[in-house]
């Protein structure tokens, strides 16, 4: 007899050890902070499109219009403009012969003088066409934000704990997993892009652009365990 209820204590003894490990009264919950912050980053991207019978003309065409474009943007200091996307193609005909051939090319103009970024747009747009143009919040104002947006989430976080802890009537908690995470992007503006097309068509001053407000946000997602 003595023998079977040792074997029986060896066999529950582990079994209540893992038991007491379990995780109990836990409490999952998620807390943000949010700030409207103004977008002071300019971001358009121009394009032209060429399409000539021999590839050799082709290639010297789009290489034209593309240097003339970076030596027009020198005169712009605060306004940085990189090459982008380029690209050639053939033009098939009825015979599923080659007729022509197609270019493409594209430059990136970001800058936070608007007022200079417009007149080269404006500048540049007898030769190139508006594909996108978007405002965004700089890398710099966007981690300054950020940063202060992350203690505002923790402080959040702590009173929510305690709120919770209180209402149920704990002693305490303990965080058991904090996730954090930021949203909030660019944004287009279609309309501003118009404007500026219609702008070059009708020789115009730049266009003033209001580059609006992005939301940005930092959520904890956290579990805490009360005691």
């Amino acid at each position: 007899m003595r023998r079977i209820l040792l074997c029986l204590a060896l066999l529950l003894t582990p079994l209540a050890a893992h038991a007491g490990d379990e995780p109990y009264n836990r409490v999952d919950f998620q807390v943000e902070a949010g700030r409207e912050i103004g977008n002071d980053l300019l971001i358009a991207r121009m394009q032209i499109d060429i399409q000539d019978k021999l590839p050799a003309n082709l290639s010297q065409r789009v290489n034209a219009a593309m240097n003339e474009a970076l030596k027009q943007a020198k005169a712009f200091p605060t306004v940085k403009v990189s090459s982008g996307n380029q690209q050639s193609f053939p033009v098939h005909g009825k015979q599923n012969q080659i007729d022509a051939w197609r270019g493409h090319a594209e430059i990136r103009i970001e800058s936070r003088d608007f007022k200079s970024a417009g007149m080269l747009i404006a500048q540049l747009q007898p030769a190139l066409q508006m594909a996108n143009l978007e405002f965004a919040v700089s890398p710099e104002a966007r981690q300054r934000t950020e940063n202060e947006l992350i203690g505002e989430a923790i402080k959040a976080f702590r009173q929510r704990a305690e709120m919770i802890r209180n209402s149920i009537g704990a002693q305490g908690y303990k965080p058991v997993a904090l996730s954090i995470s930021t949203s909030g992007g660019p944004q287009p503006l279609v309309r501003g892009m118009m404007r500026a097309t219609a702008m070059a068509d009708a020789a115009m001053p730049p266009a003033e652009f209001e580059s609006g407000d992005t939301r940005l946000t930092v959520q904890i997602t956290s579990t805490i365990e009360l005691k």
